[in-house]
């Protein structure tokens, strides 16, 4: 059950379930990413909304200093623990949060006029200059799952064109325009496209431009020159603007896993399932709402005839908690670990003691640095410090 990237991790000393990162895979991406900010001229910043492990900001910062935050919990983090402030978006704010969130902002972006019009006072009065940016929509839709399409018709996400106003009011010196997710460079390509023919009346009277995220730039087979290529065209032909990205998934892409370990195999109508210590509706709910299947190390990702095959059911007494279904060179038992890849990104930020099922432990392994870390464990006090 081992790896190259992982041949001097001992499983058996990773507490089950546990999700683990692994440092130097985060190193490598880290690495690209910044090699695509040198190169293009652009600033690129870590989205909490994917990846917010802040044991591990001390490997970030090795490389990156600043951070995309989506609430005041999230900007909060980002001064605090990446020590930085926070370029800041919500799709709404509320008046007994405002004064905070700018305390821990150096940008923020308003979804609407009326939110920009609202408070605009509060940033006038706040002790530092917060540079105000609008959220527009391009109306320009290449995700294919709705629930993660910022573009779908009807969006509440975005100001669209024909919406703003001719001359911007003063105080506004950026535009934000995230409309991608786990996206090509093609699909940038075209998002800065459509962008500049949507919006070039603007362009003229504000600093900078923030292309959101869902550049999924670390993915294998990615076209890196072709983003490169895009962005550096977008500043020659905008000299005055700063080019601004923020991608998530990126970031933590394909840098860990999440051990869980069989605790039981049922079988009904002819469908063998294993049913985990995990729960994919409280610890991978990607993969029920996109649906997306995972990769299992040492299964084939598809069912083999012949071979044995399960679905896996998670510990939640949710129907629908499980995915399907994977083949295995030998059966399956009892007390046989699970280790699902890639779980890093989306799901530790996403986990949920719903069902008062618990979170997975978290552990860092990093060779350079002392090897396996486990940061964190939840217990019963966690739970009911959610409920009361």
């Amino acid at each position: 059950m081992k790896n190259d990237n992982s041949a001097t991790l001992d499983l058996s000393q990773v507490p089950s379930p546990c999700y683990v990162l692994e440092a130097d895979r985060l190193r490598s991406n880290m690495r690209l990413i910044r090699d695509v900010q040198d190169r293009a001229g652009i600033k690129i910043i870590l989205a909490f909304k994917a990846f917010a492990l802040w044991d591990a900001f001390p490997i970030v910062r090795e490389m990156f200093d600043s951070a995309t935050a989506s609430s005041l919990a999230e900007a909060r983090l980002a001064a605090e623990e990446l020590g930085s402030k926070a370029y800041t978006y919500a799709p709404v704010y509320s008046q007994n949060e405002i004064d905070e969130i700018l305390a821990n902002s150096r940008h923020i972006t308003f979804n609407s006029l009326t939110q920009l019009e609202r408070f605009t006072p509060a940033v006038t009065r706040a002790a530092h200059h917060v540079s105000v940016g609008l959220r527009v929509n391009p109306e320009l839709a290449q995700v294919d799952t709705d629930l993660y399409n910022p573009c779908v018709p009807g969006s509440r996400l975005g100001i669209l064109s024909s919406a703003l106003p001719q001359s911007l009011p003063d105080i506004v010196e950026g535009l934000h325009c995230h409309a991608l997710c786990e996206s090509s460079a093609e699909q940038t390509a075209n998002l800065v496209r459509t962008f500049e023919e949507r919006f070039a009346p603007w362009l003229p009277q504000i600093k900078w431009v923030n292309f959101g995220g869902g550049h999924l730039m670390t993915r294998k087979g990615y076209d890196v020159e072709l983003l490169v290529e895009t962005l550096r065209g977008f500043r020659l032909r905008h000299p005055h603007l700063q080019v601004i990205l923020e991608p998530g998934s990126a970031f933590a892409w394909q840098t860990g896993f999440l051990l869980s370990t069989v605790e039981d195999i049922v079988e009904n109508a002819g469908v063998k399932t294993a049913i985990l210590n995990v729960s994919f509706a409280c610890h991978m709910p990607d993969c029920l709402e996109m649906p997306y299947k995972p990769a299992i190390r040492g299964a084939h990702f598809d069912p083999v005839d012949g071979l044995p095959t399960y679905r896996m059911g998670g510990n939640s007494c949710l129907s629908g908690d499980y995915v399907g279904d994977w083949s295995f060179d030998k059966p399956l038992s009892v007390g046989d670990a699970i280790i699902f890849e890639d779980m890093i990104h989306y799901t530790t930020v996403k986990t949920t003691m719903f069902n008062g099922v618990s979170h997975p432990s978290i552990a860092i392994f990093d060779p350079k640095n002392g090897g396996l870390r486990v940061v964190r464990q939840f217990s019963y006090a966690d739970y009911r410090s959610r409920m009361g």
